[in-house]
């Protein structure tokens, strides 16, 4: 079957885009590829991601029986990967799944897994 759409972007809501694409910039390594005062988007390939600015913006709860949305990441060595994205602001909750991967909110509450 042909595709009907392509993905181009994962919007993620938060309470002030600037500092979490610095983080998430960090992260991939990716460029701005557009910003104003209530978004800002990286890209670095395909698919982009983008911060946009909610009013009232409430962080997820981890561990929590409602689903969500999270981002893997795949990194050479894990323990480094944790060390420097708790430098960068990072959180890591005290609830880990499983020995294969290391759960992280960032600095906003969104969570993120590292594998590797």
């Amino acid at each position: 079957m042909p595709a009907l759409a392509q993905l181009t972007t994962i919007v993620l809501d938060c309470a002030d885009p600037g500092p979490l694409a610095e983080f998430y910039r960090a992260v991939t390594g990716w460029e701005e590829t557009f910003s104003d005062p209530d978004c800002v988007y990286l890209g670095g390939g395909g698919v982009q991601l983008a911060f946009v600015r909610v009013e009232g913006y409430e962080a997820p709860a981890w561990p929590s029986p409602v689903k969500q949305a999270h981002l893997d990441f795949q990194v050479a060595d894990r323990e480094l990967a944790v060390k420097q994205l708790l430098d960068l602001g990072a959180t890591k909750p005290e609830f880990q799944p499983g020995d294969g991967w290391t759960v992280l909110a960032d600095p906003q509450g969104h969570l993120l897994c590292l594998v590797g």
